[in-house]
């Protein structure tokens, strides 16, 4: 059985302003670098094998401050990046509504297959941080891993491996700074 340690990056000032960061490279702030601190020092007795991380800056961030404490090696992996949000990444809801007004509409409509012009569905999201997953799993069957991502990607992981409808993604998004131990044994995984 692999034990996945889901860990979501810390606070950015994107997070607290509310703008739609996607796969915009921005850093973690101040607070977010002491919740990456905290992390690891919760999770270094817990005998990580390898550390997985998303290649954006905030993820890598998080990862990093893990490596410290732990030693561990760290991969990083751009399938484990947030959900694309396209031309609405860096904005607002508000700034969203009021520039795409019928492709927002569009998307409340039907969140699970629309994207935002130039992002991804969740399919998408899914098919390749699902792919991401199996990889680790097939190298570490056994073993204990820290997988620093995003919040939407790591909602996806959650539904996929608890076999939770795909509509439950929204409710499975962790806060900034959050981890979740999910237990995969073998025959969870995809053939």
């Amino acid at each position: 059985m692999t034990h996945l340690y889901l860990i979501r990056h810390g606070e950015t000032d994107w997070n607290v302003e509310g703008r739609w960061q996607g796969q915009a490279d921005v850093p973690l702030n101040p607070k977010g670098r002491e919740q990456a601190a905290q992390i690891a020092r919760t999770l270094a007795r817990v005998g990580l094998k390898a550390i997985y991380a998303s290649d954006l800056l905030r993820a890598r961030e998080t990862a990093q401050a893990l490596v410290k404490t732990t030693g561990v090696t760290l991969h990083y992996d751009p399938r484990l990046r947030e959900i694309h949000q396209g031309e609405w990444q860096g904005l607002l809801v508000t700034e969203i509504q009021a520039r795409y007004g019928e492709a927002f509409q569009r998307r409340l409509e039907n969140p699970l297959a629309v994207a935002p012009p130039g992002g991804e569905t969740v399919e998408q999201v899914r098919n390749r941080v699902v792919k991401a997953i199996e990889s680790i799993l097939a190298k570490y069957p056994a073993d204990r891993v820290a997988v620093v991502s995003h919040g939407f990607a790591l909602a996806v992981i959650q539904v996929h491996y608890l076999g939770l409808s795909i509509e439950q993604v929204w409710e499975r998004v962790p806060k900034n700074d959050e981890w979740i131990e999910l237990r995969i044994a073998p025959h969870q995984t995809l053939e």
